[in-house]
């Protein structure tokens, strides 16, 4: 199993427009073998921003990759870096494989 997170920096006046563009797309990970779930995660309000994150998880990293490498993905980053800034710098990737899992 495959972890793939991005924390986001939220300027608090982007913070509507923001959850917007993440809650109102269409979601096309459903569509790609490997995948297996997907959080959008709230995290601490700082002074200057909010800390958001995108939390997938895949079954592997090579299916991570050819998520990457696909048309849903190129189609769900279309517009990326369009419209009006919302995050304080680029999001942070930060990628694990997963050593243990424990599940209720």
């Amino acid at each position: 199993m495959y972890i793939a997170m991005n924390r986001f920096r939220v300027a608090p006046e982007c913070e509507d427009a923001f959850l917007r563009r993440w809650l109102d797309r269409e979601v096309l990970l459903k569509t790609v073998p490997g995948f297996v779930s997907f959080q959008f995660l709230k995290g601490p309000r700082r002074e200057d921003h909010i800390l958001y994150a995108s939390h997938t998880v895949w079954d592997s990293c090579d299916a991570f990759i050819a998520w990457t490498q696909s048309e849903q993905f190129r189609q769900a980053h279309a517009s990326a870096g369009e419209g009006k800034k919302l995050t304080i710098g680029p999001p942070v990737f930060e990628g694990f494989d997963v050593l243990q899992n424990v599940e209720a």
